[in-house]
């Protein structure tokens, strides 16, 4: 018989699952992947990115497949490929996503439907081309989207990221209600600052940016990638079998910080 403690690790205890999440080379892509093959899972990283940016990861159970995750039918071979492989596919991360600063009375169209497609349209279509795979999973299957504090607030200059963004939380909320006898789950997590590449570039260009941003959460400071990562376990594991067609903020408390 288990111990109370035994129990409890066995909840979180991922040795056997096998899952894709898109853009893990960097960032809080790379984040979750530590986090989750920490736990035992076996995850592929489907990214146009040659390499992970670290090396030790793919020490575990982490490997690249170089993939444009918009173009479907390339796509749909890399699954096909995953799932002949392992034998099953347990979960989906749509981690993947871009943005562009603008004005909107100025944003260029060809920003606007890249940014349509990569942050909205391939989430929708990595779901439908894993549905297959995770419907018939042992575990449950998962789709988790990564959405945004965007999805809850405005920021200038980003309007097609907060509109997909927002549209994340449909996503999120339809599907759930759509495969809710299919054995899947689905939600999505709403990353608040982080200390990313992506973020620390926009920061040295304008470092007043980065002081107004710690003043945005409850918490005066910047979440490291596999915080998000934590919370993808949880979501992932097996003490989360009752929650699906949520969003689950990660923002220091940003989205709710009063004055």
């Amino acid at each position: 018989m288990m111990s109370p403690q035994e129990y409890v690790a066995s909840l979180f205890d991922l040795t056997g699952h096998v899952g894709i999440i898109t853009g893990a080379s960097r960032g809080l892509g790379l984040g979750q992947a530590k986090v989750l093959t920490d736990a035992g899972a076996t995850v592929y990283n489907l990214d146009l990115a040659e390499k992970s940016d670290e090396e030790e990861i793919r020490e575990g159970h982490m490997i690249d497949v170089i993939c444009d995750v918009t173009d479907y039918e390339k796509v749909k071979e890399a699954v096909a490929g995953i799932a002949e492989k392992e034998g099953h596919i347990d979960f989906l991360i749509n981690n993947a996503g871009i943005t562009y600063k603008c004005r909107a009375e100025e944003f260029p169209e060809d920003r606007l439907d890249k940014i349509l497609e990569i942050n909205l349209k391939t989430p929708y279509m990595m779901a439908r081309i894993c549905y297959p795979y995770l419907k018939e999973s042992k575990y449950i299957g998962r789709i988790v989207t990564i959405s945004s504090m965007a999805a809850y607030m405005g920021f200038t200059g980003v309007l097609p990221y907060d509109m997909t963004k927002s549209g994340v939380l449909g996503l999120t909320r339809g599907l759930a209600e759509e495969w809710k006898n299919d054995n899947i789950l689905v939600n999505s997590v709403a990353p608040g600052w982080f200390l990313t590449k992506l973020n620390e570039g926009m920061f040295a260009q304008n470092p007043d940016r980065k002081a107004a941003a710690l003043q945005k959460p409850m918490l005066p400071k910047f979440g490291e990638p596999v915080e998000i990562g934590y919370m993808m376990l949880f979501l992932l594991s097996g003490a989360s079998t009752y929650l699906t067609g949520r969003d689950f903020p990660v923002d220091g408390g940003a989205t709710v910080h009063g004055f």
